[in-house]
């Protein structure tokens, strides 16, 4: 579906030294979203490619793993080689323990 190959990451796995790209839309962040996650909405990679980084290690997150492997691969077909998508979403990222937050630092919620 997503090509070849996908590289992953298990949510529970994240390095806390990653860029970690949110593909969610804008009222998914504003629920919650990982505290030092950068919000990059799917619909508008291919405008802002110049904003996720090609020189570091990127894991890209949604809500459940789907949107966020179908960047994994746009990215990987654009040159990036760093880039792996994070299994299970933001769903596992809060079951796996980490936190979700609100803009404002309050506890989040994924939705």
């Amino acid at each position: 579906m997503f090509g070849p190959h996908v590289p992953s990451v298990p949510a529970s796995a994240v390095p806390d030294d990653i860029y970690l790209l949110d593909v969610r839309e804008d009222d998914e962040w504003a629920a919650g979203h990982a505290p030092a996650a950068h919000h990059l909405p799917m619909t508008e990679l291919p405008g802002r490619l110049s904003e996720v980084p090609d020189d570091r290690e990127v894991a890209v997150i949604c809500r459940s793993g789907g949107r966020s492997a179908q960047v994994v691969a746009y990215l990987l077909r654009n040159g990036w080689d760093q880039v792996r998508n994070v299994e299970g979403g933001m769903g596992d990222w809060a079951t796996a323990g980490h936190p979700v937050v609100t803009d404002d630092g309050q506890p989040g919620r994924v939705v």
